[in-house]
């Protein structure tokens, strides 16, 4: 899902334990998702625009504490571009996660961040391609991303600015001038989050094609919705066989037809992948189109085959 300021999401997050269990989460009004379908929710997302909760908007301490337990953040740059991959990558944007490392380290929370999700999905404007396979332009490139990627991840993680700027300069990229706090994983689990299949589905636009290399994501994983009735999880498979020593994540899935053997599906799909540490089911708002209020066999499915995933 694209969103470009905020989005209230709350989630339902139980720790992925050695037996199985998954941190089950739901997008939308946590009573709502509640009482539809039995689930106890305990963390939120917010989906950031650049320099949101720095110099406009609410500040980076007010969604960290009214996320619940375990915030979920999307750093996204603008629906219009802002900020390129490139100026990432070379130190544009240092004040604004410098800032967000800050306000992590000082509310204790373990924290997901999903930096620049969905970057081989064209309507996000620091994908390398449009719609009819051109390319963007050459601040707009997969390499790029991944360096800019690798920027982000070094930054929130932390460390002096002695140790930053020498990983930093390693990678052929500018250092810091300052310390910032270290946000260890798992208190911090920063997650690479691309399509499955690239949009469009061309040469160069693969999630492999933006991969910023192993060292520099905690987890990783798909975004997957049915809107159709029709759903397959090869492609799924397939990313997530790629990346066998990561945890695997489904940062947003969901339906907008009354489906329920997908839903079905889909649990089957995490049960029998031990690496799945968390699913978010996107639940809109109450009358919206995701809502799985207005989708009775899909929501008796939820209750039977995703509720007890947690437990």
């Amino acid at each position: 899902m694209r969103r470009l300021l905020v989005v209230a999401v709350l989630a339902a997050v139980v720790p992925a334990a050695a037996q199985g269990r998954v941190s089950v989460s739901a997008y939308g009004n946590t009573a709502h998702f509640d009482q539809l379908t039995g689930q106890r929710t305990e963390s939120g997302l917010v989906y950031l625009a650049w320099d949101q909760g720095r110099t406009w908007g609410s500040p980076y301490s007010y969604f960290l504490g009214n996320l619940r337990e375990r915030p979920h953040i999307a750093l996204k740059t603008s629906r219009n571009g802002g900020i390129t991959p490139q100026e990432i990558a070379q130190g544009k944007g240092d004040p604004h996660l410098i800032g967000l490392a800050n306000a992590i380290a000082e509310s204790g929370k373990p924290t997901i961040i999903r930096p620049l999700a969905e970057m081989n999905n064209e309507r996000n404007p620091y994908c390398a391609f449009y719609a009819d396979g051109r390319r963007r332009g050459a601040a707009i490139t997969t390499r790029w991303y991944r360096k800019a990627f690798q920027r982000i991840y070094l930054l929130l993680h932390g460390g002096t600015a002695q140790q930053l700027t020498a990983r930093l300069r390693r990678l052929g990229l500018p250092g810091v001038g300052t310390d910032v706090p270290v946000n260890r994983y798992p208190n911090l689990t920063i997650v690479f989050n691309p399509l499955a299949v690239g949009v469009p589905n061309v040469a160069g636009n693969h999630y492999r094609d933006y991969f910023p290399g192993l060292k520099f994501v905690d987890a990783y994983g798909n975004n997957y919705y049915d809107t159709s009735g029709v759903y397959a999880f090869h492609r799924t498979e397939e990313l997530y066989k790629a990346y066998p020593g990561k945890p695997f994540m489904f940062p947003e899935w969901g339906l907008t037809v009354d489906d329920p053997a997908y839903v079905e599906a889909f649990a089957r799909f995490v049960r029998r992948h031990s690496r799945v540490r968390f699913i978010s089911f996107f639940n809109g708002s109450p009358g919206s189109g995701y809502d799985i209020g207005g989708k009775p066999r899909s929501r008796a499915a939820y209750r039977r085959f995703i509720v007890p995933l947690s437990r």
